[in-house]
This record gives C-alpha cells, sequence and structure tokens, in this order.
C-alpha cells in the first residue's frame, strides 16, 4: 500500500515551516533550503518582490510602498495568502523543471495548533503546488532528526525551542506519551530584551538589533566573564539615535522571565511523566534542539533546575526539517501510519 501511495510522486519534500526561518529538505539532496521566513510585498499590489534572506533584508528599513512581513506567529500562521507565497517560492526553487508532478509535502507543525490551525498549514502548502501534504509533530520530527532511537520501548524527553513556540516531549514506541507546548521561544527572548532596554534605559531598538544582542551576549546563567556590547537606537525622549553598552549580566535579567517559563514547563511535564519513563529519561538524559536552545547556559541552567543530565543536539536547527526528511524515507518503506504524527 505504501508503494502505491508513493508511486505517484517524483519528488519528495520535508518542510519546516518555521516562525524565524523555514528549511526545506529534499529527498536525494538533502536540505536544499535555509532561509527566514520574511516575504516583502509591495503595498497595494502585494506583489512578491523578495521572499527569505533578501526580504530579511528589508525588515523595518522599507518605505511606504514596501511591506516586509513575517506570515507566521507563535509557530502558526497568521498570514495565509503570504504563507502560500512564500512556500510557492520555495518549491520553485527546489524543484527541478524536469520534474512535472506535484511533490509529497510533510511539514513539522506544533503540537498545540489547533485543527483549524493545521487545516491552514495544509491549504497554504497545496495552494503552492504540492500534490499531498502529511504533517508531523515538531517535537516527534525534532527526535528523529537529533538521532533519537524513540522507536524502542523506552522513554525520551525532547526540548524542541523554535522561535515561535516550545515543545518539551516523552515519546516510547514511536509515539509521543506526553506533549506540552506553550507559545514562548526565540522571538520571546527577543521581545524581553527589547521591553528591558526601553523601560531601564528609555532606548527603542529593533528586533533585528535584541536577535544580535541574544545571540552575541544572551546568557540564562550568570558567566565567569562578562561579555559587552554597543547598540544602537532611539531615545524614546528625544526621539534621536544614541549609543548604549550593555553587558551579559544585564541580559541574563531581561531574559529570566520566558527562560524561567520554558524551565517550568520542563520541570511540569517531568512530573507528569510515568515512572518508568521518568527512570528512563534520568538514564537517557532530555534532549534540546531548535535555536532557542543555542541561548548561552540553557541546558546547563535546565540540567541544574530538573536534575536531569542535558544534551544540546548536534545541529540543532536542524533537526525538525532532518527528522520530516528520514520520516519520508522511512514513510516510503514502511507505510504512512508509523511515522507522520
Amino acid at each position: 500500500m505504501a508503494k502505491n501511495f508513493f508511486s505517484g510522486f517524483n519528488s519528495y519534500i520535508g518542510i519546516d515551516l518555521g516562525t524565524c526561518n523555514t528549511l526545506l529538505y529534499v529527498k536525494g539532496k538533502g536540505i536544499v533550503v535555509s532561509e527566514p521566513s520574511v516575504v516583502a510585498v509591495e503595498k497595494g499590489t502585494n506583489k512578491v518582490l523578495a521572499v527569505g534572506s533578501e526580504a530579511k533584508k528589508m525588515l523595518w528599513r522599507t518605505p511606504d510602498r514596501i511591506i516586509a512581513i513575517r506570515p507566521l506567529r507563535d509557530g502558526v500562521i497568521a498570514d495565509p495568502d503570504t504563507t502560500e507565497k512564500m512556500i510557492k517560492y520555495f518549491l520553485a526553487k527546489v524543484m527541478s523543471k524536469r520534474i512535472i508532478a506535484r511533490p509529497l509535502v510533510v511539514i513539522g507543525i506544533p503540537s498545540c495548533i489547533t485543527e483549524v490551525e493545521k487545516r491552514a498549514v495544509k491549504v497554504s502548502a497545496l495552494k503552492a503546488g504540492a500534490k499531498s501534504v502529511e504533517l508531523i509533530y515538531e517535537s516527534k520530527a525534532a527526535a528523529i532528526g537529533a538521532g533519537i532511537p524513540i522507536y524502542e520501548p523506552a522513554g525520551t524527553m525532547v526540548c524542541d525551542i523554535g522561535g515561535g513556540t516550545t515543545e518539551i516531549s516523552v515519546l516510547s514506541l514511536g509515539s509521543l506519551v506526553l506533549t506540552k507546548a506553550i507559545r514562548i521561544g526565540g522571538d520571546e527572548f527577543d521581545e524581553s530584551i527589547i521591553k528591558h532596554v526601553r523601560s531601564v534605559h528609555n532606548l527603542i531598538i529593533g528586533q533585528h538589533t535584541a536577535e544580535s544582542l541574544k545571540m552575541e551576549i544572551g546568557t540564562a546563567l550568570p558567566v565567569s566573564k562578562v561579555l559587552k556590547k554597543e547598540i544602537k537606537g532611539t531615545d524614546a525622549i528625544t526621539g534621536l539615535p544614541r549609543r548604549l553598552e550593555l553587558d551579559s549580566v544585564e541580559l541574563l535579567e531581561a531574559l529570566r522571565e520566558p527562560v524561567g517559563t520554558i524551565v517550568e514547563q520542563i520541570k511540569r511535564t517531568l512530573g507528569q511523566t510515568p515512572p518508568e519513563l521518568s527512570s528512563d529519561i534520568m538514564e537517557r538524559g532530555i534532549v534540546m534542539t531548535g535555536g532557542g536552545s543555542l541561548l548561552s547556559g540553557l541546558p546547563k541552567l535546565v540540567a541544574q533546575e530538573t536534575g536531569v543530565p542535558v544534551i544540546l543536539a548536534e545541529d540543532p536547527l536542524l533537526c525538525v526539517v532532518k527528522g520530516a526528511g528520514i520520516c519520508l524515507d522511512q514513510a516510503q518503506k514502511h507505510g504512512m501510519d508509523n511515522w507522520i504524527l
């Protein structure tokens, strides 16, 4: 039956449709697209002017006639039309001109989205040119992409921190035994930095500046060597440009609330895990994936707060799309049921 299902497709594409970045895996080629989830359109006509990296350069820097849009928020589609255009652009970028049949697409989604939001993801991909669309929960895809043997009769916990959501799941025998998702991720880290700089220093900064602060001097734990970075922004009182130097001590305070919320959700999920699976997790550790897990000191903080070993996955940004690709390969051999969702 699996062979009959797949026989009508010339190409199979796995997609990590993220709030911040979109990644595409093409069977036989690997990961071929990794670009920001941003679309620049012309105001009034909605004509697409740029997608991905080129469009991100335009964020907060565009004249009135151009709008740079991030069509996904908190891991779900906020702007269906623009999402469709973005997916269509990326599919066209990776599809060979010799391929006539439309592709089978597998898309990673957070477990916290509603049935309506699931349909929105499917419809956007179908309108963008996919012939068939299957969905897989991001934590399951991330676990597979991180190389975790989730089909064994043992418990494994994975914490996937994306741009818009954090998903903590316990898996055993290939299924989600327990999953908790919150709409907090890398974007919330950036927003917390923006709010802190505004409230403490009366300086207005954009998301790009906040993101660079997070990546360069952001931390979830006190550090022995204090890092510093100079930024530029707009004085909230005078409206004039102003420079400001921030350090990692201040970033630790700015990030305390969203980081604390994620840690508490991990602890709560551990507390609800069946005892036998908890003992497996204690032995195997918690695997962290997603771009948000790269925040300095975060894996160590989780280990300290839970008493459970924490492993940061290799290439955490790529785990979901790698997992979607592996699912495509395995589903073609063994059928869809065990691999998708």
